[in-house]
């Protein structure tokens, strides 16, 4: 019989070791995905992710139901996400004005329309790369916000949280809530809807003309020889496709398509087993009256 989540919770408490491993098999394509939108770097993303799960099984037992399991795990995700040090270190300092002239650098001269339909030169693998290429820029330029509007961003316009529940998951009234995430928006329309080609025809940005210095500097992660993708978009919108429903859209509409406009990425390994073998029963049971509580924040 199907259980909910916080039927799991409920059961995992007990001490079930079967319904931990449900519970985290559950929850680990959410948080990895989350981990990706905040931090880009897939090995970044991964590490993250374990660390995140550990928190929340080693701290399963003071969920009390006061919140829906999943705002509670977004809880644990977000506090680790913007208060790790590991995570904090590796920020870049990217600034919007940095990344433009990035993407500004190397370009090659202007051919093709941004928002035209590709030449007859363009081979398939070409259009995979510029797919690969539009997903890669659209998540860096999430950097140029610091953490904290980073992810109010990624929860209220890309993962299209409820405004009350995004404010919980951080800890903020509704309120701030929502002058953090129009502060983000503000600064992510307003760069998209100057500086991207798909967006913008007279923007000097558009993929077609980035394309040669962004493979040649390292901006798409190549495999092997550089022959192909270093992952392959399966479920992300074709590049045309995008351009196409951008066109129709008004300026803000326009950079949450293509914020949206990427693949769902799914845990690269089945942590669910070896975390609920390793840390089960010693945290997930319910905790002995008047003992303190494991809790890996403090």
């Amino acid at each position: 019989m199907h259980k909910t989540l916080e039927q799991l919770v409920s059961t995992a408490q007990a001490g079930d070791q079967p319904a931990l491993r449900k519970l985290v098999q559950e929850i680990q394509d959410q948080i990895h995905h989350l981990a990706m939108r905040m931090l880009v770097n897939p090995e970044d993303a991964k590490e993250a992710t374990q660390e995140i799960l550990i928190l929340v099984v080693t701290k399963l037992s003071t969920f009390q139901g006061k919140s829906a399991f999943r705002t509670w795990v977004y809880r644990v995700a977000a506090n680790y996400l913007i208060n790790a040090k590991k995570i904090r270190d590796k920020e870049l300092g990217l600034t919007f004005d940095i990344f433009k002239q990035d993407l500004e650098t190397g370009l090659a001269p202007d051919g093709l329309s941004p928002d035209s339909s590709l030449s007859d030169q363009t081979t398939g693998e070409d259009t995979i790369w510029l797919n690969e290429l539009r997903v890669s820029c659209t998540m860096a330029m999430l950097l140029c916000l610091d953490l904290k509007h980073r992810l109010a961003y990624v929860l209220g316009d890309i993962l299209d949280f409820p405004q009350s529940e995004a404010a919980e998951i951080l800890d903020l009234s509704p309120a701030n809530y929502r002058k953090r995430l129009s502060r983000a928006r503000s600064d992510v329309v307003d760069f998209t809807s100057r500086n991207c080609g798909i967006a913008n025809s007279k923007a000097k940005c558009s993929c077609p003309r980035r394309l040669p210095a962004a493979r040649k500097m390292g901006r798409i992660p190549e495999k092997g020889s550089g022959t192909s993708p270093a992952y392959a978009l399966q479920d992300a919108p074709d590049y045309i496709a995008v351009i196409n429903d951008v066109k129709a859209l008004e300026k803000e509409l326009q950079t949450v398509k293509l914020q949206r406009a990427t693949p769902t990425f799914s845990c690269p390994g089945d942590f669910a087993t070896r975390l609920a073998a390793v840390l089960t029963p010693k945290f997930t049971q319910n905790p002995t009256p008047g003992k303190q509580t494991h809790d890996p924040f403090h």
